[in-house]
């Protein structure tokens, strides 16, 4: 390790630790960079699922969640399905599907209907 690297690890925030984490986690998956990704394309994407969003009762089934890879977010939709097992928040896992474009009141690109692969947890550094 560098004096620099050393020097940024320590001064690091929290935030940025983890997102290094991230990053490098992603890359061991052959996963694509959140970040560098074109809409309308295959891609496979690696992280930590942020937050699941379960739909109410009555309404149509629609499992969203938030996942995380260090260089930014895409939101994962599971059309008719309520709940995944497995899919849950501080999760990490590798998904594969096409980027569609936000719809209208969404930050985010969005993957439907990913094909997934759940992951053995990671430490995190307190």
């Amino acid at each position: 390790m560098t004096i620099r690297q050393a020097l940024r690890a320590l001064l690091a925030s929290r935030t940025e630790l983890e997102a290094g984490t991230e990053q490098v986690e992603a890359r061991k998956q052959g996963a694509q960079p959140v970040a560098g990704c074109a809409l309308r394309t295959r891609v496979q994407l690696s992280g930590v699922l942020r937050s699941v969003t379960y739909p109410p009762a009555g309404s149509a089934p629609e499992l969203t969640a938030e996942l995380y890879d260090g260089t930014g977010s895409v939101d994962l939709v599971w059309l008719g399905r309520r709940e995944i097992a497995g899919i849950e928040p501080g999760r990490r896992l590798t998904v594969t599907g096409t980027l569609c474009r936000p719809d209208h009141g969404q930050a985010r690109p969005v993957l439907y209907n990913p094909a997934y692969r759940l992951l053995a947890s990671i430490p995190v550094a307190s």
